[in-house]
């Protein structure tokens, strides 16, 4: 095992996955201060660095394209102090750093873990309920539906139709963007009925971010939101339930008797546990009703 502890947080790699731990010191920043503990699976690595610096130094990983729901809307935009795959690391430390990332190249190339894009995601996302207020609204967001509120700072345009909420099976894809410039940020929900685009300061499906402390959370809930829709490299028409297969349906004599009893109960515990599972955001909404249909047809 290797570890590394520094006022910036903690890394440990026990062989099969890096656990990260931010720090709690003030200078940590909020985003991956709420984000709180990951554990990045091996197979969602596709290589580790160790930048020196003059000061200290950095250690950095570089996950898989489609390994994470974070990675995947945010897209190199954050900046370094708010990257959970990022740690700064004090100059007496740099030894440690550097065995860190040894060990994890290692074990890459043991488990000869392939570097090319997924079309699933290995991280869960950000937990939930999340709630981030920040911009012209606020956003929350339990699993189901995310709901936009707004404050005193929304345009009347938008604030005049009321919150919105919008249930996971309407919504598309999601948009964050970080402010640049003069340029403000913005969080977006996609939805079919948009025929095209308005400005984030009106768009009633829109969070304007305007480059305070908390915008940043913003992304957070982009991660929930993107980690429940269809992978963009799995085809909607190819679900992946993660459940065990279905039972053989019952033939021939004596179908509907002891035999097709316990058939009727396993059906059972199976709609159970999908709903667990869909509960949990094990399961998509669409992966769910999919995976239900085809039991109820069993019946």
């Amino acid at each position: 095992m290797a570890e590394i502890l520094q006022r910036d947080g903690s890394w440990t790699f026990d062989g099969s996955a890096i656990r990260i731990v931010p720090g709690r010191e003030r200078g940590v920043h909020l985003l991956r201060q709420t984000l709180g503990e990951l554990v990045v699976p091996l197979a969602a690595l596709a290589g580790v660095s160790y930048e020196p610096g003059r000061k200290g130094g950095r250690l950095r990983l570089r996950l898989r394209e489609g390994a994470d729901p974070l990675s995947q809307v945010t897209r190199g935009r954050l900046p370094e102090a708010a990257d959970p795959y990022q740690l700064k690391v004090e100059a007496d430390r740099s030894g440690v750093a550097e065995y860190l990332a040894e060990e994890v190249r290692n074990a890459l190339l043991l488990e000869q873990v392939p570097s090319g894009p997924l079309d699933r995601y290995l991280l869960p996302g950000p937990a939930l309920p999340l709630s981030v207020a920040a911009g012209d609204g606020t956003v929350s967001f339990d699993g189901e539906r995310v709901r936009l509120e707004w404050n005193w700072l929304t345009e009347e345009s938008k604030s005049s139709g009321g919150p919105r909420t919008l249930s996971l099976a309407e919504i598309t894809a999601v948009e964050w963007a970080p402010g640049a410039g003069l340029e403000n940020g913005y969080l977006r929900f996609l939805v079919p009925q948009d025929a095209g685009k308005l400005p984030p300061k009106h768009d009633p499906h829109a969070v304007e971010l305007f480059g305070f402390k908390k915008d940043g959370l913003m992304a957070l809930v982009a991660a929930a939101v993107t980690a429940r829709l269809p992978h963009p490299r799995r085809p909607r028409e190819e679900p992946v339930f993660l459940v065990p297969p279905l039972p053989a349906a019952p033939s021939g004599p004596g179908q509907d008797g002891g035999a097709g009893g316990s058939d009727h109960d396993a059906l059972l515990r199976r709609l159970r546990e999908l709903g667990e599972l869909h509960h949990s955001g094990i399961l998509t909404t669409e992966e769910f009703t999919a995976a239900k249909q085809a039991i109820l047809k069993r019946f």
